[in-house]
């Protein structure tokens, strides 16, 4: 605006020094001022642009086709428009890369009235994640270069990428543990080491169950009745606090972390078990609820490209003081729902892991094994284990590629708390395996302790 006014007095000046070129000149440059001004408004306010493309849950490897039409809405032709649908750049910035696109994501073009244009580009999941596809960014302006306009057309899409399930050869967690240490709210198995009261001969009872002292005493036969106990599902814990993931074993090691939650989750889905999640990570669609909360109108008309691609990139995830949670029940639904929130899980730096543990500790069922997944074992965290434990649940513990000196430190701090089932996992082999045990008379460890460095 400062310039038009300087612009108009200098024509004024020369219309009182009777200067009639430069006034001509003025006029000449006033007008296209104007003209570019009202056209590059004009055309970025005619586009739009849809973007077509699936929506449902993939898996890892999976591609997604993307196809968007950008269309002149208005009747004068528009001379250059710069579409671009927006992906994140922190996906293929990583190392290695989240994803892999092919095709013209980026393209100039222009539009006659009526005219629409499409691009086609294809974007490969090569790791589970939640990906935001879009919004359209749209840049065009008048051809001297004195006005540029950008607009945002179009939400985002969301396309949630499953973690990796593999087949767990035996599942044995819940072998270890001694009959009779708790009781179940539902009955399964009875304990012969537990007696709840005596009941009289049914035809069909063993004699095993006969009562001989009560049945003398009664001069009828009487059998005894046991109480139900076993253990019946799990609860994965699992430790995503950013803090217990260096940088340089990342994205190898909390990916690890990822696939043994969701392997152990198919494990007992296959025995139609009770399953359940706690984990200190962050949903990734919970954060993306507030940014979007946070960020201006989609259609609004910003002046910086920068500023678009600062609003529509991956922000840093605040602290998050709340866990998140996927209830310990039976049904068909329940590994789908506890895979789709593994999915979305980010690192957070809110709660620790013993912080989490403690916090939860009321809402456990008791009738389940805890499984406990961390890449450490900090004295917090064993001493919340031990707790668990020492209030009537089973708890196993896997380790997340720790390094050696960091296998003894965890397995003396959790045998410490009466926690014996301790396992490394360095591999997806491991994981097919059940993971490596780790005992005081296991000698050396047996496995590599390399970690991937990025």
């Amino acid at each position: 605006m400062r310039w038009v006014l300087i612009l108009v007095l200098l024509v004024g000046l020369a219309l009182v020094l009777q200067a009639g070129l430069a006034a001509f000149a003025g006029y000449v440059v006033l007008g296209s001022y104007v003209l570019s001004r009202w056209l590059s408004r004009r055309w970025i306010e005619d586009l739009a642009a849809v973007r077509q493309c699936e929506v449902e849950p993939r898996e890892v490897g999976d591609s997604l086709e993307v196809t968007v039409h950008v269309r002149n809405a208005g009747y004068w032709p528009i001379l250059w428009v710069l579409v671009e649908d927006f992906v994140p750049e922190e996906f293929w910035r990583q190392r290695p890369p989240a994803v892999q696109v092919k095709g013209s994501r980026l393209q100039v073009v222009s539009l006659g009235p009526g005219q629409e244009r499409t691009l086609r580009y294809r974007i490969t999941f090569l790791r589970r994640g939640y990906y935001p596809i879009g919004p359209t960014l749209l840049e065009s302006g008048d051809v001297f270069g004195l006005h540029r306009r950008f607009r945002v057309v179009g939400q985002p899409v969301y396309i949630l990428v499953l973690p990796r399930m593999l087949p767990i050869q035996r599942y044995d967690f819940i072998s270890r543990r001694p009959i009779g240490e708790i009781r179940l709210h539902h009955r399964l198995f009875e304990d012969p080491t537990r007696t709840a009261g005596v009941r009289e001969y049914q035809t069909g009872d063993p004699l095993s169950r006969v009562h001989w002292k009560v049945t003398a005493r009664m001069g009828q036969l009487h059998c005894r009745v046991y109480e139900p106990t076993s253990l019946a599902g799990a609860t994965l814990l699992l430790d995503f606090h950013r803090g217990s993931y260096p940088a340089r074993s990342e994205p190898y090691r909390s990916e690890l972390a990822i696939t043994t939650a969701a392997s152990l989750a198919y494990a007992l889905s296959l025995q139609k078990q009770p399953l359940g999640l706690v984990s200190n990570g962050r949903d990734a669609a919970a954060r993306i609820r507030e940014e979007s909360q946070q960020a201006a109108s989609p259609t609004a008309v910003e002046q910086d490209r920068d500023r678009l691609h600062q609003r529509y990139a991956l922000g840093q995830a605040e602290l998050r003081l709340r866990p998140v949670v996927v209830e310990t029940r039976r049904g068909v639904d329940q590994l789908i729902q506890v895979r789709e929130t593994l999915a979305r899980l980010e690192l957070n730096d809110g709660l620790t892991f013993g912080a989490m543990v403690s916090l939860m500790a009321p809402r456990l069922p008791r009738d389940a094994t805890i499984l406990a997944i961390l890449p450490l074992v900090p004295v917090e965290a064993s001493v919340a284990l031990g707790l668990l434990r020492r209030l009537g649940f089973a708890v196993s513990v896997l380790l997340i590629l720790p390094e050696e000196v960091h296998v003894w430190e965890a397995y003396g701090r959790l045998t410490a708390e009466g926690i014996h089932d301790v396992r490394v996992i360095t591999s997806e082999a491991d994981v097919i395996r059940g993971g490596q045990f780790v005992g005081a008379d296991s000698g050396p460890a047996p496995y590599a302790l390399d970690i991937p460095i990025a």
